[in-house]
């Protein structure tokens, strides 16, 4: 940066009013101009990077196991949050199986569990103020339940086209329905109150699951891969990509043949842990992202995190 010009004296004479106001408007008309150049430069920049297919680059985090936690290895993990005091809420899916459970962080005991009609498939799970919101699978059906008993307080009717995810910042509801678009629900109506179409250079990216919101960005699990996306909320860009392979690669190799995927984030606002686990996975995990410096090559991030569609 270069050195501010020192203010130029004149004969060691003041300079009269008159005198002094045009040197201050000459400096002002030249500060504008300045402007007004580095402003043009700027978007001439901008138009021609968009011109040239520049994209901005997502950021890459691979983790680092800070502790681990039992995790009961029948839940078929669809749903996933930290309400703070060691206390943790899960919706398990499966037909004739599926729940809302409350579950102690440091043993994984359930502590509370509400079982759900056979004919429901439980998926995404969120908690606003005092009530959980849960949505079903294959259907527009979703559930309401008091956060203390998981007594059910009502049914609900929403409009994703399916139920997958859910997620909240406190005002809105995030929900996924598997595919490419994140969802805003108004929390008293679900109605849809705004849609993003979820981007990664140029691709869209589907098979959007488990959400959870962390530090004004939506994070998503990415059904069918070892991937958590990290979304602007406000216009659906991947602003990162989260790389977990390790964690299932290292329960196959103890000997757990029976878990599914990578399913489930956790967030601990207070204190700023993450937690992640699977559908049918024995372990929870709190993680610490390390940022990957490492180049891939074009098309490795897109075929490690976005499947094809069928």
């Amino acid at each position: 940066m270069a050195a501010k010009p020192r203010k130029k004296k004149l004969n060691n004479v003041s300079m009269s009013s008159s005198a002094s106001t045009r040197f201050r408007y000459k400096k002002v008309s030249v500060f504008v101009s300045l402007v007004m150049i580095f402003g043009v430069v700027y978007l001439l920049g901008v138009s021609s990077s968009i011109r040239s297919g520049v994209a901005f680059v997502p950021k890459l985090y691979a983790i680092q196991v800070f502790n681990e936690f039992p995790h009961d290895p029948s839940a078929f993990t669809q749903g996933l949050l930290y309400a703070g005091n060691g206390t943790l809420y899960e919706s398990t899916g499966l037909y004739g199986k599926s729940s809302v459970r409350r579950v102690a962080l440091n043993t994984g005991k359930v502590e509370v569990l509400q079982e759900m009609d056979g004919s429901y498939f439980g998926e995404g799970l969120t908690l606003l103020e005092q009530s959980l919101f849960q949505v079903t699978w294959s259907t527009k059906t979703g559930f309401i339940y008091d956060r203390n008993d998981l007594s059910k307080i009502r049914e609900f009717t929403h409009e994703m086209e399916d139920g997958w995810g859910l997620a909240t910042n406190g005002k809105v509801l995030f929900g996924s329905d598997g595919t490419s678009a994140l969802y805003q629900l108004d929390p008293q109506t679900l109605k849809v109150i705004g849609k993003q179409i979820v981007r990664y250079n140029g691709h869209e990216v589907h098979y959007l699951n488990e959400l959870e919101f962390v530090n004004d960005e939506v994070w998503a699990n990415v059904w069918q891969t070892d991937c958590i996306a990290r979304i602007s909320q406000r216009d659906g860009s991947v602003l990162g990509w989260i790389l977990l392979p390790n964690l299932r690669k290292g329960l196959i190799e103890a000997g757990y043949h029976g878990i599914d995927v990578l399913n489930g984030i956790a967030w601990d606002a207070n204190d700023n842990r993450l937690f992640v686990t699977g559908k049918l996975w024995p372990k929870l995990y709190e993680i610490k992202l390390q940022p990957i410096k490492k180049h891939f090559d074009a098309g490795v991030i897109e075929q490690l995190c976005i499947p094809p569609i069928p």
